[in-house]
């Protein structure tokens, strides 16, 4: 007598149920029916069978705290200074006996407000009442110099963005001889105000929590190639200083983590 597939499968079940299977696996687990699916016990366990886990923080301190409280040997952490972010893997492993990457700890520093002040306003047009805003705005870290260093109060700084006034005035020479006639012309276009006008800001900020006070140099430009003018603020060694303030990252991150993890500059994705 054959038998149909259906008792076959009946069978196989039968026999997985009473048989019970279990495989040799760290996590516990147990052949049921359903095609002999693998099925996790974990979650019917009294404990997890590994401790795993994301921590993330915007705070290097806490950061720092967490990684160093955990104090698991062999510890890896990357550092990408363009994100100004860390992760932290306790179970990457090594090459002969790899770990599963899913315990870590995430660190991705957010800037302060006036640092996004800063990047946002930089470079951009604005307004003489946008510009006015924006200094009565941040004035409590913000210094105004002239063209000579000399401190300007921000009073008065306000008060010359405000009242900007543009002049433009025309020149033409005319040379004639025998044999030939030439001309030329100049528009000359100035822009002043009845008070000094700051020449640059100084605009006194700490980028990142948990990093140092920095001065950051606007250089005021007036443009006036339109109907009103407008002013423009210029990051002066915006590059240098960004580069700076990710050297300082990598340092301070260094000093809280201390000996409980190996530190490197880059990204580990562990597929």
């Amino acid at each position: 007598m054959s038998l149909t597939k259906e008792a076959i499968q009946l069978i196989t079940d039968t026999a997985l149920v009473a048989t019970a299977k279990a495989l040799d696996t760290d996590m516990p687990t147990v052949v049921i029916p359903e095609g002999a699916k693998v099925v996790n016990l974990e979650a019917y366990g009294a404990f997890r069978s590994r401790f795993r886990g994301t921590f993330s923080t915007n705070s290097l301190l806490d950061f720092g705290k967490y990684v160093t409280d955990r104090a698991v040997g062999d510890a890896r952490g990357f550092i990408n200074q363009d994100e100004m972010t860390c992760s932290v893997l306790f179970n990457l492993g090594t090459e002969e006996a790899p770990g599963h990457a899913d315990d870590r700890a995430v660190l991705k520093l957010k800037a302060t407000a006036g640092y996004q002040a800063v990047q946002a306003i930089s470079g951009r047009a604005m307004s003489q009442k946008d510009m006015s805003d924006w200094i009565e705005d941040w004035n409590s870290t913000l210094s105004a110099v002239g063209e000579d260093n000399q401190n300007i109060s921000l009073v008065k700084a306000i008060a010359a963005v405000r009242t900007i006034t543009v002049k433009a005035s025309s020149e033409s020479d005319h040379t004639v001889s025998e044999t030939r006639a030439s001309r030329s012309a100049m528009d000359a276009i100035e822009a002043t105000s009845k008070e000094t006008l700051p020449t640059s800001l100084i605009f006194s900020v700490v980028p990142f929590e948990g990093l140092q006070l920095r001065e950051i140099i606007l250089r005021i430009s007036v443009i006036t190639s339109g109907a009103q003018p407008a002013l423009k603020l210029r990051w002066v060694g915006e590059e240098v200083q960004r580069e700076e303030i990710a050297q300082e990252f990598k340092s301070v991150l260094q000093d809280q983590i201390g000996d409980a993890a190996a530190l490197s500059l880059g990204a580990f994705d562990p597929k």
